[in-house]
């Protein structure tokens, strides 16, 4: 697998008051755009396409990256209007090789989950989707999840992470067999956690948790934005 589709056309209107003009993916981390630290971590771990899948000010992204970003090639799926997590990646996948499995990233969280381990779990159990996994230090932001001892995942509900208990990393491995068993349109608006995620339980798909141990940043909220450049430097 060495493509990944990166989710950077939110809003982030929680981010407003300490990055007013820019898309949240372009926030700067020590004096260089985020999406570029992002991009730095995935093609050391082997990613050499990514489509990013763009709607607010995209234009400030695309203009600052072109076609390629140092040895990957990059393409982009632009949001007309909000799609919402699902539904940009529904878009997105249009760009991915048919047949192939690929890796989704949130733009604006920094995960050091370890590719080659998280694609041989998912293969190791015939996963549909494997998200990876980490241990948040507060409550009620993450997505929570309940898994068994083989790392199948039986239930999970946004907002109902526990400190020390396994929670949604946003970095996801997902089957092709995911998007081909959706009943949503492409350009339609829906949610990869809150729709798709419950649905593919629901429907009986395999989804798969792997545990991780590195670090974790969501500059999503200013305080955890002023804080990401120690965080990812160290």
């Amino acid at each position: 697998m060495t493509t990944a589709v990166i989710l950077a056309g939110g809003l982030g209107t929680r981010l407003r008051s300490a990055v007013p003009d820019l898309p949240k993916p372009m926030a700067p981390i020590a004096g260089r755009p985020f999406l570029e630290h992002l991009l730095d971590y995935w093609i050391a771990q082997g990613i050499n396409r990514f489509v990013l899948s763009v709607g607010y000010r995209h234009e400030i992204i695309v203009d600052h990256f072109g076609a390629a970003y140092k040895r990957a090639a990059l393409v982009y799926a632009i949001e007309e209007a909000p799609l919402g997590t699902g539904g940009a990646v529904l878009l997105a996948a249009a760009e991915v090789a048919a047949g192939e499995s690929f890796l989704v990233l949130n733009g604006d969280t920094y995960f050091a989950a370890e590719l080659k381990a998280l694609v041989a779990f998912a293969q190791q159990y015939d996963a549909d989707w494997c998200f990876s996994l980490f241990q948040p230090a507060e409550e009620g932001r993450y997505m929570g999840m309940e898994v068994s001892p083989q790392g199948q995942i039986t239930a999970l509900k946004s907002g109902s992470a526990r400190s020390g208990h396994p929670a949604n990393g946003g970095v996801y491995w997902m089957h092709p067999r995911v998007l081909q068993n959706c009943h949503y349109a492409t350009g339609t608006k829906f949610s990869l956690e809150d729709d798709l995620a419950p649905a593919a339980l629901t429907n009986g798909l395999r989804v798969f948790g792997c545990a991780f141990p590195g670090t974790f940043i969501d500059i999503g909220v200013p305080d955890d934005y002023r804080r990401a450049a120690a965080v990812i430097a160290a």
